[in-house]
């Protein structure tokens, strides 16, 4: 039998010296304003978003203190914040508020709890889509607008009338989108899960939820901006309170201030409320901001 080779000796570890460095696997991470993906400093970004808020704000009190457009079409900043003062402590604007963060928030959540299981089904089960999606498909593109004379046949002119469009606005858009994260999960998750054995509901509970989780969070925290921007369209269903309200009311006066401050006010909850999702977000996935 002839004698086998002796094993190759395993060469020592690369250390640094005199004659070079051990050159990383990874090259450098560049940083700046301009590279692609790259990250800022702390202060940099809150830099940048403030000079993003502030220069509008300055671009509209400059153009209104210019006074060469009607106080009545455009008002000053400042009028806008005497109007909103007054507002708040005159006229109920915490009422409103209030009405209408309730009104969002209902038929927000109401989208959310079905729109959540019957987009994980298109999104698994391609019998499932093909049964539903070309039907969502289709309603998502009537004006929610539209539904407004059916859903006051239906459903009356109480408060679930407004719940009801500001949910056939978010609905179906939010169905596909949570059909398209699902559909996004890796097939080779699947399929490793499939060949170590598990089964349909192992397949959705422990592999295609889990990692759908962070896009699905995303996708709320956008249709939840949609379901702001149908408040005005929801309260104008035989209402006497709300922001969209108040500013559909003060068009009809020429009220210029009051739907300027109605829209930034509306403005704000939402930016309180997307903060707040990315907040949620980066403490349920801390892992997808670790810095590479």
């Amino acid at each position: 039998m002839s004698q086998l080779p002796p094993p190759a000796p395993i060469p020592p570890p690369a250390r640094a010296g005199a004659l070079g460095a051990v050159v990383s696997a990874r090259p450098p991470r560049r940083t700046g304003f301009w590279t692609v993906r790259a990250g800022i400093s702390r202060r940099a970004y809150w830099a940048l978003a403030l000079t993003g808020l502030i220069t509008p704000l300055l671009m509209w009190a400059a153009l209104a203190a210019w006074g060469g457009m009607d106080p009545t079409f455009l008002p000053s900043p400042t009028a806008v914040l005497t109007k909103t003062w007054e507002w708040a402590t005159e006229t109920g604007l915490l009422e409103d508020m209030g009405i209408s963060v309730y009104r969002v928030v209902a038929g927000f959540v109401l989208s959310a709890v079905i729109a959540l299981p019957l987009g994980l089904l298109i999104g698994s089960f391609r019998s499932v889509q093909a049964l539903l999606e070309p039907l969502t498909d289709l309603i998502r593109y009537m004006p929610a607008v539209a539904f407004i004379p059916l859903v006051m046949l239906w459903v009356g002119i109480d408060e679930g009338s407004k719940i009801a469009i500001i949910f056939i606005g978010t609905f179906f858009q939010m169905v596909l989108m949570v059909a398209e994260d699902v559909r996004r999960v890796p097939a080779a998750q699947v399929e490793a899960a499939q060949t170590m054995g598990a089964n349909r509901r192992e397949l959705i509970e422990k592999v295609i939820l889990p990692s759908a989780k962070p896009a699905l969070l995303d996708t709320l925290r956008i249709t939840m901006g949609w379901a702001w921007t149908y408040l005005v369209v929801a309260e104008l269903v035989a209402a006497n309170s709300g922001l969209g309200y108040a500013i559909l009311r003060a068009q009809r006066f020429l009220q210029t201030d009051t739907i300027f401050a109605g829209i930034i006010v509306i403005g704000l909850i939402g930016l309180v409320t997307d903060q707040l999702f990315r907040w949620l977000h980066r403490r349920a996935f801390p892992w997808l901001y670790l810095k590479g």
